[in-house]
Order: structure tokens, then sequence, then C-alpha cells
């Protein structure tokens, strides 16, 4: 198995991956192969064909001629030892099957910098103290939607003060009324950790669907870049997908969906994770 090109300047994978990667899902339409290669891939050390049929519960022909199969493809390595055929996975495995479903699902497409189409009328500016009402009042309106947050109430302004960063806190406002805000939240206090802030973004109940959001992410995503935070992460509850789109239109990409993550009101509730890395890094 060798590493390929993602994609193509035009965006459509190139005929010579489509060749490849089809090879790889064909080869694995047997599921008797995909147990057999789960079956290498988890044992400690190589297995024998003879070791493997007995795993399996198959013949020793049907086995090797599987084994065969996979080892064309890639997937696995024979070596003779003695009259025994001792197979191993390809470590490339581990990360060339992941490579190619993203691939062919588009996630390692050229993403996005920042969202397009701002409005005209919806001005982004740092906060300052003035804007404290404004923003835990539009936070609370995102609670009460109770697919925003785990929290059900609003935090105090001195928690919020000192947990998200100084210099990377904004409001959105629309003729004069603050309409919503963006903050970002560093992830750890280790060294190592300082270019990687946890973001959020809130509008106001009457407000959504103007491009407040859009706004505010434009000024969230372009500003850290600027400051030289390399990554930045969110956690979005699987049901607000305007919220998994927006975050998408700013070039964060879909880490995976956390299970159960945590309970509101009694509920337990998944979220999916996003990550943007700065293209300046």
């Amino acid at each position: 198995m060798t590493s390929v090109a993602p994609v193509s300047a035009a965006g459509l994978l190139p005929d010579r991956e489509a060749a490849t990667y089809a090879e790889w899902f064909a080869c694995l339409a047997e599921p008797m192969r995909v147990k057999l290669l789960h079956a290498v891939a988890t044992a400690s050390r190589g297995l024998t064909v003879g070791a493997l049929t007995e795993i399996l519960g198959t013949s020793q022909s049907t086995c090797s001629h599987h084994v065969r199969k996979l080892a064309e493809v890639g997937f696995l390595h024979l070596r003779k030892e003695g009259t025994a055929t001792v197979v191993t996975i390809n470590q490339a495995c581990c990360s060339g099957l992941p490579h190619a479903a993203d691939a062919v699902m588009g996630l390692l497409a050229p993403r996005p910098c920042c969202p397009g189409d701002l409005p005209a009328d919806v001005t982004v500016r740092a906060a300052v103290e003035d804007d404290w009402v404004a923003v835990r009042r539009i936070y609370g309106e995102a609670i009460a939607t109770g697919s925003a947050t785990f929290e059900t109430e609003v935090p105090a302004k001195r928690a919020l003060d000192r947990n998200w960063l100084p210099e990377h806190r904004w409001v959105a406002e629309l003729d004069g009324e603050v309409v919503g805000w963006a903050a970002a939240t560093p992830v750890s206090d280790r060294e190592g950790d300082e270019g990687v802030a946890e973001t959020s973004v809130q509008v106001a109940e009457g407000h959504r669907g103007r491009g407040v959001g859009k706004a505010l992410m434009y000024k969230q995503v372009t500003e850290a870049d600027a400051a030289g935070l390399w990554t930045l992460q969110a956690s979005v509850f699987t049901e607000n997908r305007a919220g998994i789109a927006l975050h998408h239109s700013a070039g964060y990409r879909t880490v995976g969906v956390r299970e159960r993550v945590g309970q509101r009101e009694g509920v337990w509730h998944d979220t999916v994770f996003l990550e943007r890395r700065s293209a300046a890094v």
C-alpha cells in the first residue's frame, strides 16, 4: 500500500487514485477477508495460515486464497518460516485505509479559509466592558435553545472574563445593538498548547439566519490566524446542523462524533468535534 495524493486541482480524485481505492474496497467486499484482516491486525505477532484457518473456522485452501488476495493488494505481508507461511499486517494500512475513506468522502479536499458572503450591515469589533450585559443575555438565549451548550445557567461575568482569551473576544453589532459574540478559551495552560484554543459563537435569538454568525466567525478565525493560534477546536451538538455548517465554512473539519459526552437536563447528547488548523502553520 503506497501513499497517494488526495485530490486534484479540479477537486476530483485523479483516475489513478480512484482506481487504487476501488481495488482496495473491492478486495474488502468479501466479509471473510475483513474478518481475516482484523484477526491479523489485532494479533500481537504474525499468524500462520494454519492458525488463521482455525480462528476463522474455514478450510486451509479458502484461508490461503483470501490471504493471497489481501497480500496482492498490499494489506498483508507474507514470509516463510520453514514450511509455514507467516502473515503480518502491512502497517501502512493503519493510515492508508482511513486516508482512502477520507479522500473519497472529500474530507481531504482544500477547505475554505473563512466564511464568505458576509452581511454588509453587521459590524464586528473587540468586546469592551459595556458589552457584558448583552453578551450574557445572548448566552442565556443560546442556553434556551437546548442545542447550543451543556450549561443550564449563564456563567458569571467573572468566570467568563477569567476563561476567555482577552485578545479574542468579539461582538457583532447591527444598528448599534449587540446581536452576537464570539470568544476563544485556552485548552490548557501547558506551554506546548499555547496556540490551541476552543471557540464559541452565539447569536441573539431575533437575529439568527442573517449572517451574524458568519461575520463573527470570519473575524474570529482571521484574527486567530494573525495572532499565531495554530489550532482552533469546537464541539457542536449533532442536532445543531447550522452550527456545524458554519464551522465547515470557516475551514473546520469534522474530527469525529463524541458519543454521550454529556447530559443536559437528564438527557445524554452526542457532539461533533471540529478542528481548524491555521494555513500559516
